[in-house]
This record gives structure tokens, sequence and C-alpha cells, in this order.
């Protein structure tokens, strides 16, 4: 394939995927993942890592929301220019070299995207103990069958699952919204929103590097934004209606959550949420929801915190393995993860190997392990693929783009260097993770090479056969 066939492919909306989703359904795949079991518990973290600082927390919440939407616009730009499946794989193919590409796809198949279903599998089931005595071992069954019934729902194509996106997001809503709206009317607290930690001023550097390590914990939030590129072949009109997605969803979220958690701080008086975090009860959208509504808030954030989850798994399994399809189509992967399956047009095979080892990840892994290892991965990539807004803006000037994002070059170095600062914070906070998450790219390293070196006998030998 010459330069040319290769751009017009890169840049074609033809495809063997089933074209099913609409703005709406870009939004349900995006908020569905997003809005999932951290809305409930990670403002404890970001409460913890900011001093206990109530403003620098919220600030925290609004920073990390303004990182996300720069992070999509970027991904607008490329989604709506190269709409192929298997979003950051494609663009980092192209941008730099397929190695980067694949060790994306290779890091999220073994620790990014099992990790977050894994993950999340784990918290569902672990936010039902408030009504229901559930075991270490029985937590672990569930979560096992909520991933397996949920890969089998998805194998039957992209419109099933898709239409379970739509339907969980407009139930999540529900009950976060009366939650929401209980706390900031019904809350007489008035919170201490000081940019101060609790023990006292700190010097700047410090204070800076606080909130860069409460931002991390808030990403986790926010994390899933990227995932609407990952279907980009089975959204319609992608140059229009994905970017618009990205936007719509990524801003309203940044509201719910800063709403969301400085409405527990007009409830939760400060002495009360130091002494849940400090007996290790993190759930503190549980606990406003009982201040305000009683015993019926127990039960109203319990069916908002299992429908959150639920969305929240069922888009990471219906997303993730387009991610894989990608990287098997460029040649450096099993031939199996490319091929759609004949009826159903989905990347069957990545379902399934996604599928076990988010399994044995349950088996493995307590909730806090995993967060830790998906965010230093995610952040690193994500760092990479906004710089490829600007690589291939030169490498390709001439491919249409529909949608630009505002303020280039200005908004995509910034983006750029703000993830760079969160790996960089994450070495310096979290060592341990951010070594454990760069042992897999030096393992995909070896295997690309391997699959490299593999397709190129396949070529010689096709060359000599002919």
């Amino acid at each position: 394939m010459d330069e040319k066939q290769r751009l017009e492919a890169l840049t074609s909306e033809k495809t063997e995927f089933r074209r099913e989703i609409g703005v709406f359904g870009g939004v349900s795949i995006i908020g569905g993942i997003m809005i999932g079991s951290g809305i409930f518990y990670l403002g404890s973290y970001v409460l913890m890592r900011t001093g206990m600082s109530q403003g620098l927390s919220l600030l925290a919440w609004v920073l990390g929301g303004l990182i996300s939407l720069l992070g999509g616009l970027c991904f607008a730009e490329l989604g709506a220019s190269i709409p192929r499946a298997g979003g950051m794989t494609v663009y980092l193919n192209e941008a730099f070299h397929p190695l980067i590409g694949f060790l994306n796809a290779f890091s999220g198949l073994l620790i990014g995207s099992p990790g977050s279903i894994a993950a999340i599998a784990i918290a569902l089931p672990t936010a039902m103990r408030t009504f229901v005595p559930i075991s270490d071992l029985g937590i672990k069954i569930i979560a096992i069958l909520l991933v397996v019934g949920l890969t089998v729902f998805n194998y039957f194509g992209i419109r099933p699952g898709s239409r379970l996106q739509s339907a969980s997001m407009i139930a999540k809503l529900i009950p976060i919204g009366i939650i929401l709206f209980a706390s900031l009317f019904l809350g007489k607290v008035s919170p201490n929103l000081s940019m101060v930690p609790e023990t006292g001023p700190v010097g700047f550097g410090k204070l800076v590097s606080m909130v860069a390590f409460a931002v991390i914990a808030t990403l986790w939030a926010y994390e899933g934004w990227t995932n609407l590129n990952n279907v980009t072949e089975e959204v319609k009109n992608p140059r229009r209606n994905l970017p618009l997605a990205l936007i719509i969803a990524i801003g309203g979220i940044t509201i719910l959550y800063t709403l969301f958690n400085y409405g527990i701080y007009r409830v939760l008086p400060f002495d009360q949420i130091k002494a849940f975090i400090e007996s290790g009860n993190y759930y503190l959208g549980t606990e406003a929801a009982k201040a305000t509504l009683g015993n019926a808030g127990a039960v109203v954030v319990t069916v908002a915190m299992v429908l959150s989850m639920f969305g929240s798994l069922n888009g990471c399994i219906l997303a993730f393995p387009r991610t894989y399809y990608a990287m098997a189509e460029e040649g450096h992967f099993f031939h199996a993860f490319a091929e759609l399956h004949p009826k159903y047009k989905v990347p069957a095979t990545g379902l399934i190997v996604q599928c076990i080892i988010s399994v044995v990840l349950v088996l493995a892994r307590n909730l806090d392990q995993l967060t830790s290892l998906v965010i230093f991965t995610s952040v690193l990539y994500n760092m990479l693929t906004v710089l490829a807004v600007i690589r291939l803006r030169k490498k390709y000037p001439e491919i249409p783009r529909p949608f630009k994002i505002w303020g280039y070059p200005f908004t995509v170095i910034l983006t750029a260097l703000i993830f760079l600062g969160l790996v960089i914070n994450t070495f310096i906070e979290d060592p341990v993770s951010a070594i454990t998450g760069m042992v897999i790219p030096v393992i995909g390293t070896v295997v690309y090479f391997f699959f490299d070196r593999y397709r190129k006998k396949e070529a010689a030998a096709a060359v000599r056969e002919n």
C-alpha cells in the first residue's frame, strides 16, 4: 500500500463495523464509563492528598475536569480526522511508530483495560455490603459473574451493548440527581473553602505537588473519556458526532463531580468527614445521602452506586477490545484479534481474552492496587496521544480536519506538559506503581519485535511463492 492509499484508508469512513452509535449513544458510552464508583469514594482520597483542604480538593476536581476536557478536545480532532477503530493505538502508530501504538494496546490488554474492568467489578458488589452481608469470596464470585455475563451480552453486536449503555446512563443519573439536589439544597453546613491545608500554610512547590497528586486521584473518576474514539467506526457521522459527544460528556461530568463533592461538604461537618476517613469509611457520598434523606438515603445511594458501576463496567467491556483489534490489524499481534465476528461484527477474540485476563485480575489483586496501576499507564499514553496532534498536523497537513482543537498549539502543549507533570509526580509519590507500570512496555517491546520478525518472514515467503 503506497502513501496515498494509506491516507485514503486512514481518513475514509468506509468500514466493516456497523454504525449504530449517535450523539446520545456517544455521550452514554463516555458518561457511562466515567460516572462509576469514583464519584462516591474518591473524594476522600482527594481530600487526604490536599491535606484535608476542602478548597484545594474542589480545585483538584475542577483541574482534573479541565485536563480531561483539554485531552478530549485533542482526541476530538484526532477522531474526526482519522475515523478508525482503535483510537489511541491508531493515532500513535501514525504519529510516531507502530511500536508506540502497539505498546499502548498491549499495556491496555495486560493492565489498563482488564484492570479497569476488574476494579469496577470488585467495587460493585462491595458497595452492596451496606445491605447484604457478602464475604470477600462472594465479592469475587459476583465480580466474575458480572464480567463474564456482560462479555457474553456484548458479543452479540454493538447495538445491544450501546442500548444497554444508554439505558444505564439514564437510570444512574436519576438517583445521583436526587442525592445532588438534596445535598445542595438541604445541606446547612458552610464549608471552609480556603486553599490552605489543615496543618497550616505550606510552600508553593509543596502546594503544587499536593494538588497534582490529588488531581491524579480525580483522574480515576474522570477515566474513560478516551474510549469513544475506540469505537469511532461504529459512530454515525463521526466527524460531527464524536467531537460533540466528547465536549458534552466531559464538560457535563466536570460540573457534576465538582457540585457533588461541594454538596457533600454542605451536608457533612468537617470534623465528621475527618472522622469517617480516619475510621476507613471513604464513602462520603453515602453518608451525605443518609444525613439528608434518612434511611431512604442509604437505599438511594446504593442504587446509584450499583447502576453507575454497572454502566461503567458495560462501557469498558464494550469499548476496550477495539484497541486490541487495531493492534492486531497493524500486523504485530495474533491475527485472530483483527477478525470481526462474521455475523455480529465485533472483535470476538479480544472480548474473550479480555474477559479471561479480567477474571484473573479479580482473583489476584485488590481495588487499591488496580486503581494505581491503571491510572499511571493511562496518563502516560494520554500524554503521547496529545502530542500526536502536533505530529500529525505536520506529517499529514493535507487531510481534512472538520474539528480543530481551540488555541492550537498552546493548548496542546499545555495539556501534554500537564500529563508529563502527573507522570513525574506519580514516580515521586507512588514509585512502586510507576515502576510496575513500566515493566509491561518492556515485555511488550519483546512481543512486538517477535511478531515484526514473523510478519517479515511471512511477507518474504509470499514474495518467493509469487
